[in-house]
């Protein structure tokens, strides 16, 4: 901290003052003195990303708001401390990478790339107990909180879970600027890499011609004589985000930017508030309208107009454009009718938001085995339906946020796989929500290829 530059404060607000609002999905910690402990160390560590970077999202999410930029946000339902991998970092980020491709081709704009990745390791859940053959304990609540296994042991909120959360963060965040800097993102090499893909997919025929189209025209860069070496070609910007859930772990890597004096949540560049916690006088929106990175809300079939004009100005009283994302996840089935009376409320505010969709949340179904899945049709459709939202209302839409991993899982059914309900058991691994595989990732960018050239034409 600069001692010349005085910490700047919202009126009312410090970075403990969430501490006396309500709060939901909290945990109960039984011991409050190992609970000090670890935030105190936290609170000595570096931060995990910079205010700079943090500011620099937020610009180019006000480009995305004017429909200059498109957001591609993707990642895990919950981190695995188990999945901490180089291997699983670089494939996840791989993909990331591809579908951005393909996207920035089709959008013919900038596409902003943050990973749900290096701090999403928390988890809302819909009841604060679990219970299996006449057994009740506390539900799993992400390995930053307890364990998965069904043990009184696991499911006891451990603290110190928080100090291993902030190192595995620190880990994957090196790779993260490593792969994004050393030229693993170089231009050519993703695009190689979506050749292989539509070559191997049972819609080649269907996408061969969008990678013809990139591959004349990274040809062209090269025989104009753009230089191969250049940043624009061999590195980007990848950004970091995750829920704001525990709230005791995002205070203790709160600083104070030097440069500004303002303060920023340090954990990650883009932080949201989930559907659970969205409550217009609840902690969680105290804590993060006393920081300045950019944010999310999600906005479900629940939410109210009213409630969301609240949060819009307690969030963003100075409606400074970047600040406030908007996350649409009302399901398939009520997507057409639930969110344009919410973006036509905004949009009478005057107030300045990004848009995007998370097509995943509303479109979760359990099988006859009760196994969670999604379908890759409902998933398409929610999204087909909100660009269909914006289309009518004369605006484009500004990204898309799904829960996706670089794995080859059988988690969500459907797509060009053809994956059914016979075939979830055979990589079935996440412990939260199902995710879509690489293959279906990567479809998912081709499919959307063609609804961002005819919205974004």
């Amino acid at each position: 901290m600069n001692p010349d530059r005085e910490p700047v404060l919202q009126a009312g607000w410090t970075p403990t003052s969430w501490r006396s609002y309500p709060i939901r999905q909290m945990p109960h910690y039984r011991d409050a003195a190992a609970l000090n402990v670890v935030e105190e160390r936290l609170r000595q560590y570096p931060p995990l990303v910079f205010a700079g970077e943090s500011r620099r999202l937020k610009a180019q999410l006000a480009q995305a708001a004017r429909g200059e930029a498109f957001v591609l946000q993707g990642g895990a339902c919950a981190e695995s401390f188990d999945e901490f991998t180089a291997d699983i970092v670089r494939d996840t980020f791989r993909v990331l990478l591809q579908m951005a491709v393909v996207l920035t081709f089709a959008a013919k704009v900038p596409v902003i790339k943050i990973g749900r990745m290096a701090g999403q390791y928390a988890k809302p859940r819909s009841s604060d107990t679990e219970t299996q053959d006449g057994v009740t304990l506390p539900c799993y609540r992400g390995d930053i909180i307890n364990g998965a296994a069904f043990t009184p042991t696991a499911r006891e909120p451990d603290p110190a879970r928080m100090e291993s959360g902030y190192f595995q963060s620190a880990g994957v965040m090196n790779l993260l600027r490593a792969f994004a800097s050393g030229g693993y993102a170089n231009l050519h090499e993703v695009h190689r890499w979506n050749l292989g893909f539509v070559e191997r997919s049972p819609l080649a025929a269907r996408y061969r011609d969008l990678a013809q189209r990139i591959d004349e025209t990274l040809s062209f860069m090269g025989a104009c004589g753009f230089d191969q070496r250049a940043p624009q070609i061999n590195e980007t910007d990848f950004y970091t985000s995750h829920e704001a859930l525990l709230l005791p772990y995002e205070q203790a890597l709160t600083r104070v930017d030097s440069l500004s004096g303002d303060w920023y949540d340090c954990s990650a560049h883009f932080v949201w508030i989930g559907d659970r916690t969205r409550q217009p006088d609840g902690a969680h929106v105290e804590f993060l309208r006393g920081v300045r990175n950019p944010i999310g809300i999600k906005v479900g079939p629940t939410t109210t107009i009213g409630d969301l004009e609240k949060l819009l100005e307690i969030l963003n009283p100075h409606d400074e454009p970047g600040r406030i994302t908007l996350i649409s996840r009302m399901g398939a089935g009520k997507v057409r009718d639930h969110l344009p009376p919410l973006l036509d409320a905004v949009r009478r505010t005057g107030r300045t938001v990004t848009w995007i969709c998370d097509p995943m949340h509303g479109n979760t179904m359990t099988t006859a085995g009760k196994i969670k899945t999604r379908s890759f049709d409902a998933i398409l459709d929610e999204v087909r339906g909100f660009f269909d939202v914006f289309a009518q209302a004369g605006l484009r839409p500004g990204g898309i946020h799904i829960e996706m991993t670089g794995q080859d899982v059988t988690e969500c059914v459907g797509g060009a796989q053809c994956l059914t309900e016979a075939d979830l058991a055979g990589r079935y691994e996440t412990f939260c929500d199902p995710r879509l595989n690489a293959e279906q990732s990567l479809e998912l960018a081709f499919l959307l290829a063609g609804e961002l050239t005819r919205h974004f034409r």
